[in-house]
This record gives C-alpha cells, structure tokens and sequence, in this order.
C-alpha cells in the first residue's frame, strides 16, 4: 500500500470516529482519545477526567503524563496488541494500536480508571516508579478529591473493554481503507483494455472482497502475460508436491511463504523443504525467487510495464529489493536486460 495511504485522516473517517468515540468512552467509561503515530491527537479527548485534565495542564506534572503516553504507545506497536499498564499515580491506562499493512498509523489512547483498592494489579507494568517530589507534592493533595471520583473497574471488566476496543478499531479500519485500492488496479490495467472505474464503484464492498479481487485480477493478468512453464518441467515427479507447483504457477503476484505451501500439500514445512530439495535442487525460496525474475524478464521483454511496477507485481516488498535480486540472478539490473533485449 502506498504511503498516502498510511495517515490516520485517509483511513478513518475522523469526524464519525469522533461521535464513535464518544458513545464508547460513555459505555465502557473510560476516557479515549486517538493519536497519529506521532502521538498528535486527532480527536478530542470524550470523557476526559477532570483529575487527569488538571495534571495534565500543569507543567509540572504534565511530563510525567507525557512519558506514560510516549512508553505505552511504544509498547501496543511492540506487541501488536493492546497493551495495559499503569501510570504515575497507579492509574489504568490502555494503549491499542492501530496497524495497516504492518505499519503502525496511530493509537487508541484510553484508561483514567482505578482499579479497586483490595484488587491485585496482577502484572501490570508502572511506567514511572519513585516517590518523585513532584507526585507527593501539595499539588496531588489539592486535587485529592478529583482523584477520588475517578470511576472504578475491575481488571477483567478494564481488559474486556479494551478487546473489544481492539476487535472494533481492527474492523473500522479495515472496512474504511481507501477503496482505491481496486481501482487503482484497474487503472493499471488500462493497456490490456479493462475500463477504469472510480472508487465510488465499490460503495457496499468490503475491504476483504477489494483485495481478493485485485488480487485476482493481478493474477490474471500475470498469467496471460508470462508462460507458466517451471524451471524443472512442467510437473513435480513426486505428487505430493504437485499443489505447490499449481498454486505457486497460478499465483505469480503473492508473497507465498513455504508454510502456507506445506498447508496445501497436507505435510510439515521440514518435510516440505526436503521434498522441494529433492525434486529442484534448490530451497523453496530459492526457487520461488529464481521463478519470479524469470517472470520478470518475460515482463520486461514483452511489455512496457515500468520496473517498479513489475517488481510490485510479482509481491517483491521494495523495488530496490527486486532490482537487488534481479542483478543477484541475472548479472545486470532490469532496466539494462530490457535495454539489451530490444536492441538484439
């Protein structure tokens, strides 16, 4: 996915997610706020405390808050999950990531709750330990009764709240990621004739039936343009292997990993990489990367398909990487084997 994809406002409907938001904070009582992946808030805070609004504008204390956020967002990232823990004056917060594409964009930042007094905190991290002056300074006791009236839950009732979080946010993204994905797809297959359509097109499609689609369509597209042939015949010799190479034949555009190909043939992934050996010669990486620049190269001799393109096409993650491999097999870059190839 590309970057303009990756900014929360492009993902999110942030003034649905705002009303959203709030209804939440409401039901679970927590306070919630949603941050970019630089910690800016891009909604304002629904139910904030009025303890935490008033450690948090005093400058004083306000760092330590700020260190609580910068540690815990850290953290959901790390764990790709959300991610429970404890703040400067043993309250409960919660940090719960939002992820696309394995790219961090931003975070749902909830919490102000107490847990009660005679409940374990189990194993709950405290960001910040000590007894710093500025946490048992007059200050806290001025704003004793404001802590007092924070709202009072239970881990599991805390932990509940937060999947759920997690579970919705996971599902919002998902159904709201910028439709052009699909046309997009179809706007690069323009030259083979397909007419181009507009995100408005898909308005009802969930993000799961785009990408199956677009993956399908590349697919398609691949397998009318470069001949299927292997680098060792046809078909395996051992029929074990015959779904791998079906599949890895009929599937040129994927990022295909060797478990999901020893699911298919019904055996182990050890078994698997000593069957691939045997029949190849070869690792299973190996031959699936030796396959797509052979892939490649018909690309590049065939059509006028750019050489990043091609390389985002056959599932390389970067187009150096595919430049990087294409010289590893061939001796020279994609563009010098295409410049070679029309000139003999």
């Amino acid at each position: 996915m590309k970057n303009e994809y990756l900014s929360i406002s492009k993902v999110i409907d942030l003034g649905k997610w705002q009303s959203l938001q709030d209804s939440l904070a409401l039901v679970t009582k927590m306070a919630i706020i949603t941050i970019d992946f630089k910690g800016t808030p891009v909604t304002a805070h629904s139910s904030c405390r009025d303890f935490c609004k008033s450690v948090r504008n005093d400058s004083d204390l306000s760092r330590y808050c700020e260190k609580c956020d910068s540690r815990g967002g850290l953290e959901a990232v790390r764990l790709n999950k959300p991610y429970m823990y404890l703040c400067h004056y043993n309250i409960v917060d919660v940090a719960i990531p939002i992820i696309v594409d394995d790219k961090y964009i931003g975070a749902i930042m909830a919490g102000q709750i107490k847990l009660p007094e005679n409940e374990e905190t189990g194993n709950l991290e405290q960001i910040i330990t000590g007894n710093s002056k500025s946490l048992n300074s007059d200050k806290f006791n001025l704003l004793k009764d404001q802590y007092d009236s924070l709202p009072i839950l239970s881990y599991d009732e805390i932990s509940t709240a937060c999947d759920m979080l997690f579970s919705l946010s996971t599902y919002i993204v998902e159904e709201a990621m910028d439709k052009n994905l699909i046309a997009e797809m179809y706007n690069k297959a323009l030259s083979y004739g397909i007419k181009s359509i507009d995100s408005d097109t898909l308005s009802g499609y969930s993000l799961k039936n785009i990408q199956d689609v677009k993956t399908e369509m590349s697919n398609t597209l691949l397998n009318s343009l470069v001949k299927g042939s292997s680098l060792h015949g046809d078909l395996p010799t051992n029929p074990i292997l015959k779904p791998a190479f079906e599949y890895i034949l009929n599937h040129k555009s994927e990022k295909i990993s060797q478990k999901k190909i020893a699911v298919l043939c019904h055996i182990s992934t050890s078994y698997l990489s000593r069957l691939f050996s045997k029949e190849t010669g070869e690792s299973f990486s190996s031959y699936l990367s030796r396959m797509k620049i052979e892939w490649a190269k018909q690309l590049l001799e065939s059509t006028d398909m750019p050489v990043s393109q091609i390389g985002d096409e056959l599932g390389f993650n970067e187009a150096g990487y595919f430049i990087k491999t294409f010289k590893k097999q061939e001796g020279i870059t994609p563009s010098c084997y295409r410049k070679y190839y029309k000139k003999s």
